[in-house]
């Protein structure tokens, strides 16, 4: 079920890349870091970076370690992960949706939870976005 609401900058959610998508681009469900805030008019788009639990080889400028204070549910239970920000991409609200996270004691509903990242770990991913847009001598900046 899609999210009902617009994540907050810095929020990681799951992200639904499987349509639409070709390779090399991103194409299967995937952790992302929204990275732009709600924008008046853009109500069903958010900017994104995905996340992945595998270490990039070659590791490049564009890509940021993350180590998450509190891991995300199976299968992306890593605390460490890698944001990929030369894969940066504005999607429809519709394929963002919460991660499960087992039932209530007893049986009872789906638990449903989402990430965070910190305000320096959100700087050092803007500053890899950078990077991965070819803008790098702007990392002063930020």
């Amino acid at each position: 079920m899609p999210l009902s609401y617009h994540p907050a900058t810095g929020e990681i959610v799951l992200c639904d890349y499987g349509t639409g998508f070709v390779p090399p681009e991103m194409v299967k469900r995937r952790p992302v870091v929204v990275i732009s805030p709600r924008l008046r008019r853009r109500n069903d788009l958010v900017a994104v970076v995905p996340l992945s639990t595998t270490p990039p080889v070659p590791l490049e400028m564009y890509h940021c370690s993350l180590t998450l204070a509190v891991p995300l549910p199976a299968p992306f239970d890593n605390a460490q992960m890698w944001a990929k920000c030369d894969m940066i991409a504005t999607v429809a609200l519709s394929r963002l949706d919460r991660f499960r996270d087992g039932r209530m004691p007893g049986g009872g509903p789906r638990r449903f939870r989402t990430g965070m990242v910190t305000a320096d770990q959100l700087r050092e991913i803007r500053s890899a976005m950078l990077h991965g847009l070819g803008l790098g001598s702007l990392t002063v900046h930020v």
